[in-house]
Order: C-alpha cells, then sequence, then structure tokens
C-alpha cells in the first residue's frame, strides 16, 4: 500500500509549453514596453515597426491556436466562463499543480490578452500622432475624424492592456505565495512537475510554427504597405 501510495505522487518533469509558444510569449513581453517607450520618447518610425512585429505575432498565435500543440489550442485551454470563476474561487487553496497548460481562469486571461493587443495594432494601423507628421501604414484609406477617433482608442487601449498586466502580474504573485505554483518556471523551461501518471501533451512540429510565422510576418508587411 505504501508504495501504491508513493507511485501515486510521484512526479516526473514533463513537457507542457513548447519553444514557439514560449518565444511568442517573451516576445510580446518585450515588444509591449519597447512600443511604449517609443511612442513616449517621440520615435514613431520605430513604434509602427514595433506595431508590424506585433501583428505577425499575433497572426502567428491565431493560427498556432488552431494547429499548434496541445497546450496553445484555444480548444484546449478556452473553458466556460463558469469554470474560470469555480477557479478564482479556489484561489486561497493551497494544492499541488496538477495542470498540464492554461487553467481555467488563466486560458481566459490569454484570450483577453490577445483581444486587446490585437484592437491595439489594429487601431494603431490608422491612428496618428495629432500633429500631422506621422501616421499610421493605413491611416491614408480614411478620413483624418476617423483616423483621430481610432487615435484615441489606441491610447485608452494601451491603459486597459496595462491594467491586464497587472492583473496577470497579481496573479502570478498569489500563485507563488498563496498556492505555492511557480507559473513562470514552465514558461521560461518548457516544463514542469507532474503526476507521473499524467498524459503528456502532443507538441507541434516547430518547422511548422517556424513556416507560419514567415506566413504571418509576410502577411503584416504586405498588408501594412497597400
Amino acid at each position: 500500500m505504501a508504495l501504491r501510495n508513493r507511485r501515486t505522487v510521484m512526479q516526473l518533469p514533463m513537457r507542457v509549453w513548447d519553444l514557439p509558444t514560449r518565444l511568442f510569449h517573451w516576445a510580446i513581453v518585450l515588444l509591449i514596453p519597447a512600443s511604449y517607450i517609443s511612442a513616449k520618447t517621440g520615435h514613431l518610425d520605430l513604434h509602427i515597426r514595433f506595431g508590424i512585429a506585433m501583428l505577425a505575432l499575433l497572426l502567428f498565435r491565431l493560427a498556432w491556436g488552431f494547429v499548434g500543440s496541445d497546450t496553445s489550442r484555444f480548444a484546449r485551454f478556452l473553458t466556460s466562463p463558469a469554470a474560470g470563476l469555480r477557479h478564482l474561487a479556489t484561489w486561497r487553496r493551497r494544492e499541488p499543480d496538477t495542470q498540464v497548460g492554461h487553467n481555467a481562469a488563466g486560458g481566459w486571461m490569454v484570450l483577453l490578452m490577445l483581444l486587446l493587443l490585437a484592437l491595439q495594432v489594429s487601431t494603431g494601423l490608422f491612428a496618428n500622432d495629432g500633429l500631422g507628421v506621422t501616421e499610421g501604414p493605413l491611416a491614408h484609406h480614411i478620413s483624418g475624424h476617423l483616423s483621430d477617433l481610432l487615435s484615441l482608442v489606441h491610447a485608452v487601449t494601451f491603459k486597459l492592456i496595462f491594467a491586464a498586466i497587472v492583473l496577470h502580474l497579481i496573479a502570478i504573485g498569489v500563485y507563488a505565495t498563496v498556492k505555492r505554483q511557480d507559473l513562470v518556471r514552465p514558461m521560461v523551461t518548457g516544463k514542469k512537475r507532474l503526476p507521473a501518471a499524467t498524459r503528456a501533451p502532443r507538441m507541434a512540429s516547430s518547422l511548422l510554427a517556424l513556416l507560419l510565422l514567415v506566413a504571418a510576418a509576410a502577411v503584416a508587411v504586405v498588408a501594412t504597405r497597400l
């Protein structure tokens, strides 16, 4: 009986995040402050380049959410809103981390952040600096009034992104201090220790990810030059 219990609780390192997903995550982490700083310091040409890079990454992530690894697919980590709320209700419960990918609440946070970034990038394509000096690569396709409106949405959306980032960091801190679960290390190494009986997620090809990224970058560049 003792041997059986030992096997039950035994944990082994398991690969849960593929390299493309991790690189996407950390690229976004770098691009958000880079975009903010370049805008605040008046380097708008650089700001636009960062925006195009963000667009390419988002297009890649959209495709990867359907054909990527199990833990990266929307169908695998998006549960019902009720399931997300039930998970949040357990935030004070200290328990072993047996979640292979995103938990029920984390999946919705990922979707929220992706939607906010998509709104930020899409409005930025049509925005202007308010001085008539620099405008988004597609601003010439719309009226000045609409461009001004989208510029306002662009500015407000960043505040929402900042709020989402703060909420995300608070959640990471709560998981680390209250639940004793490290959410950062697996996104760096790709692995976490899980019960030995846990079924390993299927990992998609990194070559496929590279091809999708190249295609996404090509679409982003072409679309912003129309």
